[in-house]
Formats: structure tokens, C-alpha cells, sequence
């Protein structure tokens, strides 16, 4: 996979017009585009429309956690949209997390379309072990609670997760080099790690193994996005 193709860039924003503005500013800088809450609420499906047309490689951060019927709905409706990957919580249990592994794949066969990456979403990188156990009452320790995850959505059949480079070594030494992990949380040296907890830099993420990584704040708030984004793809080429 070519260093472009490994960084996804967040579409954090209100509208159609601002999202097509980065996508397009970063197209050759990026190989995939993450379409979130925020935006899908705002404009819906027009979005991943867009993100196709300009780039191709559309990712919805769905983050889908509801009984399995229903998540099931979820997942054959957003791989109608054509989907690059799509997400749900690991939370949701090995069940959920199956449902949507298989309706994703009969919806896509279906259809025609390549079947999109289902990711199991593991513990955000805006919390720390202190927050899981305080505030969500898991008492395992934090890369415990990751790797069970992890394992739990590899047995149900999922493409891979999402969670923190710091994580990453000890994911790929339980599930395989091939279960694919995608990291946020990611901030290049001298930038803010504004409200993330557990921070790595592109190259750190790589080095420990990730497949992908999410950079978000340090590109598009940059006074100049595809200059950020282009010396973060010569970072990672540089591993």
C-alpha cells in the first residue's frame, strides 16, 4: 500500500460545500475520506455521493451500537451507498458485530458492489484507563479491554478496528499481521493533542503497525491543509 493510501482525513464539519472544499484540496494527499456524525446529520448521503465522486474512498464513521436486527438494517443501508468501510462499536457484542459483518456482505453480493471493510470500534483514544474505569465501570486494565475487543470482533468476522498506535503491537500479535487496524488520536510533532488522551505521531503509528491513521485538526485547520497533509504522507513514506 502507497504512504497516501494509509492516511484518512476526517470530514469534521457542518456542510456539503466545506467538505467538498477539503476533499478536493486533498484528494492527492489522501487515500480515504471519514464522513462522521456531524456531516452525514447534516446532509445525509449526498455526502458519501460526493466524497465518491472527487476521491472514491468514502469511510462512514457510523460507530452503529443497537441490538443485531437493527444494526443488521444499518449496515445493508450504508453499503448501498457504496462504502470504502464502515464501523460499529465492538461493544455491542459478538452477535451485533456479526450481523452487520454478514448484511454488509449479502447487501453488497446483492448489488454488485465490492463488499465494504466492516471495523469493530474498540476504546476511543479520548479516553484513558482512569475514564474507563471511573466512568464506564470496566475494570480491566485499558489495553486488556482493547485487546478483548479486538479478539471478540475478529471472531465475529470483522475486517479489522479502530483504535489507539498504542494498542496497535499488541492487536497485531493477537489477531494476525492481516487484521487490519486503523488508528485516530494521531498529532505530528509541535501540534495540539486538543482532546485526545492517547496521542501517537504518523510515524510512531506506522512503526507499531498501522494500517491506517486518522489525522484530523493538524491538517484541516492548518493555514495550508495540503502542505500538512503531504509532509505527513512523506513521514509515513519515510518508515
Amino acid at each position: 500500500m502507497e504512504p497516501r493510501e494509509r492516511l484518512i482525513v476526517p470530514l469534521d464539519v457542518s456542510t456539503l460545500a466545506e467538505a467538498e472544499r477539503l476533499v478536493t484540496d486533498l484528494t492527492q494527499h489522501a487515500g480515504l475520506f471519514k464522513v462522521g456524525l456531524q456531516l452525514f446529520h447534516s446532509e445525509g448521503p449526498e455526502v458519501i455521493e460526493m466524497v465518491k465522486r472527487l476521491s472514491g474512498a468514502p469511510f462512514y464513521d457510523s460507530k452503529f451500537l443497537d441490538i443485531p436486527n437493527t444494526v443488521a438494517g444499518a449496515a445493508a443501508a450504508v453499503t448501498r451507498l457504496g462504502l470504502k468501510m464502515f464501523n460499529v462499536h465492538a461493544m455491542g457484542g459478538k452477535a451485533m458485530m456479526a450481523a452487520a459483518r454478514e448484511a454488509a456482505e449479502c447487501t453488497a453480493a446483492a448489488m454488485g458492489l465490492p463488499r465494504p471493510l466492516v471495523l469493530g470500534v474498540t476504546v476511543v483514544t479520548s479516553m484513558d484507563e482512569n475514564t474507563l474505569l471511573e466512568e464506564c465501570g470496566v475494570g480491566r486494565p485499558l489495553e486488556d479491554q482493547v485487546l478483548h475487543l479486538a479478539s471478540m470482533a475478529q471472531q465475529a468476522g470483522l475486517d479489522g478496528v479502530v483504535a489507539s498506535a498504542l494498542e496497535t503491537p499488541a492487536i497485531k500479535e493477537e489477531c494476525g499481521d492481516s487484521f487490519i487496524v486503523v488508528c485516530p488520536g494521531i498529532r505530528p510533532i509541535g501540534t495540539s493533542e486538543d482532546d485526545q488522551a492517547r496521542t501517537v505521531t504518523p510515524r510512531l503509528a506506522r512503526e507499531a503497525g498501522a494500517d491506517y491513521i486518522v489525522v484530523g485538526r493538524p491538517i484541516t485547520s492548518a493555514d495550508d491543509p495540503a502542505k500538512a497533509a503531504q509532509r505527513i504522507v512523506e513521514e509515513l513514506g519515510n518508515v
